[in-house]
């Protein structure tokens, strides 16, 4: 068969090619995802320790598959002070966090100063620590409701001390799902453009996939090679991430959970696809850390993090509310046969345990 020719060789797949990957049998997948996995990083699994914030679940937009923003399903709006983020941050780093990954939903009254002075405030006090914020969401929605443009609003995240950017509100890049699912948030179009804006000033980014709702295989075929274009471009993306779908306290009806196959395969077609992207992260939060470890041998290579607390895919059934800790990590990693690698933000090493 021509694509098991081309898995063989390491070549490039096509756009067509890449639709016929989901017909192939899953340990074929993980055989060239592995030997992939394998060349670009031996035997390591990367996880650094982290701590992520959630500011507000008072949110502008209704996406349907969320169950953390304030509605009738989740009827406990919150907005935190900068104090209360500080204290927080405090906490984090006292427990050795060395990145702070915020996202917010998208708050409508509490003003762009509020999302954009808590970072000068962390970076004045912890200058070493990563600021990892603002998806490409929250910048559509910042620059829609307060009259600004993308440029400005990356130049004042920049002013303000962003270091990095998450992959988040990427959902599915089919305009036809979105419509579905989260209508009226960042087009996909201009989600693409605005990392593309955020690469073109030296700053790396996450890109994420959200799977296992009403999207198809070819949505996901597509969503890839989107961000493998933007990838030939830019060169920006440090890892991408398949989210899997967590289905509890949402308004998406009659949605069948993935089993561990499909995710696989979803993990290891990543990694095949994405030939210019250097990590494949299985995000332990809504995979489950037993399958997110199970995935490093179908071409991911990246846990995340320590986390902390979690609120976003805990609102809808996953368990990662209390984040986890770094034996854990290290003591799962090491026993699946693999070398347990803390690593900073950007992928560089930190410790080999």
């Amino acid at each position: 068969m021509k694509i098991l020719d081309k898995l063989q060789s390491g070549e490039r797949l096509s756009k067509d090619e890449a639709f016929l990957l989901y017909d192939l049998p899953l340990f074929d997948l993980a055989k060239f995802a592995n030997i992939k996995r394998q060349n670009l990083h031996g035997k390591k699994v990367f996880f650094n320790v982290n701590r992520h914030i959630n500011p507000t679940n008072i949110c502008a937009d209704v996406c349907k598959f969320c169950a953390f923003s304030a509605h009738r399903k989740n009827p406990n709006p919150y907005l935190m002070s900068h104090d209360e983020i500080m204290k927080i941050v405090q906490n984090a780093v006292e427990n050795g966090a060395k990145e702070i990954h915020i996202v917010s939903a998208h708050n409508a009254k509490s003003g762009w100063q509020w999302y954009l002075e808590i970072f000068k405030k962390i970076k004045e006090a912890y200058p070493n620590l990563h600021v990892k914020a603002m998806t490409a969401a929250e910048v559509d929605f910042l620059a829609r409701h307060y009259g600004l443009s993308y440029e400005e609003v990356i130049e004042k995240m920049l002013e303000y001390g962003v270091d990095s950017m998450p992959g988040g509100g990427a959902e599915i890049f089919d305009e036809g799902v979105r419509a579905k699912i989260c209508k009226g948030k960042v087009s996909s179009e201009n989600w693409l453009k605005i990392h593309k804006m955020w690469h073109d000033k030296g700053k790396e980014s996450n890109a994420t996939m959200l799977f296992g709702h009403i999207e198809s295989r070819e949505n996901r075929i597509d969503h890839m090679l989107r961000i493998r274009d933007v990838q030939d471009e830019t060169g920006g993306f440090n890892a991408f991430i398949p989210l899997v779908y967590q289905r509890e306290n949402n308004y998406l009806k009659d949605v069948k959970f993935l089993g561990s196959v499909e995710i696989l395969k979803t993990m290891a077609i990543s990694r095949l696809v994405l030939d210019n992207v250097p990590h494949i992260k299985a995000y332990w939060a809504t995979s489950t850390l037993n399958l997110a470890m199970i995935a490093q041998e179908f071409g991911a290579d990246d846990l995340d993090g320590t986390i902390q607390k979690e609120s976003i895919q805990s609102a809808a059934g996953a368990a990662s509310a209390n984040g986890t800790s770094m034996k854990t990590f290290c003591d799962i990693i090491k026993s699946s046969g693999f070398i347990p690698v803390e690593r900073d933000s950007l992928y560089n090493e930190i410790k080999i345990y």
